[in-house]
């Protein structure tokens, strides 16, 4: 099972949150049970999210 925190990681690394990864982030937060580590590293991606470190695919596709 794909932990919430792997999805930021990858995020992070790449800096792009794509379509697929958000949805599957949003799964993962309804369905799941989850660590503060991955509730820490969720807020993470949002204040990266926030500070224009991480590019989400979602925005980009509501710009265009």
């Amino acid at each position: 099972m794909v932990l919430i925190r792997e999805v930021v990681q990858k995020a992070l690394a790449t800096g792009y949150l794509t379509l697929a990864s958000e949805s599957q982030l949003r799964q993962l937060l309804q369905t799941t049970k989850y660590s503060w580590e991955d509730l820490n590293a969720f807020m993470s991606l949002q204040q990266a999210a926030m500070a224009g470190r991480v590019q989400q695919e979602s925005r980009e596709l509501i710009r265009s």
